[in-house]
């Protein structure tokens, strides 16, 4: 296993440093128990977050508002009015941040279909790099279908073949001709 170049060369046989794989496996191991101190910490900060924009605030003219429209005059609240403030006074970046918050977006459906499309070949270069070219979890989910087929499925088992033989037999009747 090859980690690591020395003095900011670029990376060649001789300025890798080998690790036996002990020593690899050392270092995941190490890699992993500092990966889920990281998720803890910022999982603890998330909920700290939560917390403390669900408190109810007082805000001169705000919370008389939002309480008569139903609110609770929480930070949370009280941050969307800021960010809708602003976005009416003309600021875009207030706009997008509301937009995006809400679910919205510029991309038009056929870029949101391009990208879908992008990533789904992403994933399958990516399969076919580390050699999980058999979509075993595709595989799976289909195979458990068919264990459990709905009347559907069962009225619809043959009527791809059954198009197909009446294709054909349309085109031998008019090959006859």
């Amino acid at each position: 296993m090859h980690i690591g170049i020395e003095g900011g060369e670029v990376a060649n046989e001789e300025n890798l440093i080998r690790l036996s794989p002990s020593e690899a496996r050392e270092y995941g191991r190490k890699g992993g128990i500092k990966s889920g101190e990281t998720r803890r910490r910022k999982a603890a900060l998330r909920d700290t977050m939560n917390r403390l924009l669900m408190m109810q605030v007082e805000v001169e003219g705000l919370s008389d508002i939002l309480r008569s429209d139903g609110g609770e005059s929480t930070y949370e609240e009280i941050i969307a009015m800021a960010m809708i403030q602003q976005a009416s006074l003309g600021d875009v970046k207030a706009y997008q941040a509301i937009m995006k918050t809400v679910g919205q977006t510029e991309m038009s459906e056929a870029d949101l279909e391009e990208q879908k499309i992008r990533t789904d070949r992403a994933k399958r270069a990516r399969d076919q790099e580390i050699g999980d070219t058999d979509n075993q979890d595709e595989n799976i989910r289909d195979f458990l279908k068919a264990m459990k087929p709905t009347q559907e499925d069962l009225d619809n088992l043959f009527a791809d073949e059954e198009e197909d033989e009446e294709d054909a037999e349309g085109t031998e009747e008019a090959g006859e001709v």
